[in-house]
């Protein structure tokens, strides 16, 4: 167990060695920690960001210390990541000890309140993710759930969801997404060509509806009907 301490040098083993023990131990850690502390991202992707990112600056602040041992370790950890990665989605158990099924946090307007504690998040955090979702009243929330990447997803009681076209039984048109054609004052040719259009056409059509050159505007787009909107520089 010589590689635990400080030595002049070490052997390849030894580094990937290193490497296994504190990759499962930052696992250890950050499951402990909670998932709060690891906000958007995963438990192997918080785990690769805090390793890789001091593994690699140590040697490139110390002149003493050599890349091989942080390269050596740095492959070993990817290797880790990537066997978790399929492990996890061959294993239920095991997508289950590192990305558990998400918390209760509220159900039918009443706060769970153990269920704060399990999350290690307090009422506060709840509210001020209720107001990031314009959710002015616990009340209105038929199910909160804490996810495994650290967001709050809310669910409102059917009574006060916002009426839908569909619940109106009205006929809508097919969704479509408007192209940027302009940006910057610059034309995206690209973009054209996929409509069937080329420069010439979208200048003279800015020209005729609106009595403006290219490079006035900031941001242009056009939909399916040809119509198109500009954002001009203020």
């Amino acid at each position: 167990m010589d590689f635990f301490h400080s030595q002049e040098s070490l052997t390849s083993l030894q580094w990937i060695l290193r490497a296994i023990i504190a990759f499962f131990f930052l696992i250890i850690v950050a499951k402990i920690m909670g998932h709060r502390s690891i906000s958007q991202l995963g438990l192997l992707d918080f785990i690769m960001v805090i390793s890789i990112g001091n593994i690699i600056a140590h040697p490139l602040s110390d002149e003493s210390l050599g890349l091989r041992g942080s390269l050596i370790t740095m492959t070993s950890l990817v290797i880790l990541y990537l066997i978790g990665i399929f492990l996890t989605l061959k294993s239920v158990k095991l997508r289950n000890l590192l990305d558990p099924t998400p918390i209760p946090l509220i159900k039918n307007g009443q706060i769970i309140y153990k269920s704060l504690a399990k999350a290690r998040i307090s009422i506060d955090v709840l509210l001020s993710e209720m107001r990031k979702g314009q959710i002015e009243e616990v009340q209105k929330v038929a199910l909160a759930l804490w996810e495994t990447n650290g967001t709050i997803s809310f669910f409102l009681d059917p009574q006060y969801q916002p009426l839908t076209p569909a619940d109106m039984q009205l006929v809508t048109s097919p969704f479509d997404l408007p192209k940027t054609i302009i940006k910057e004052g610059k034309i995206d040719v690209k973009e054209l060509s996929t409509l069937g259009k080329d420069k010439k056409w979208v200048t003279g059509k800015i020209k005729t509806t609106f009595n403006l050159d290219v490079n006035e505007i900031l941001l242009a787009t056009i939909d399916k009907n040809e119509s198109i909107k500009i954002i001009l520089y203020k």
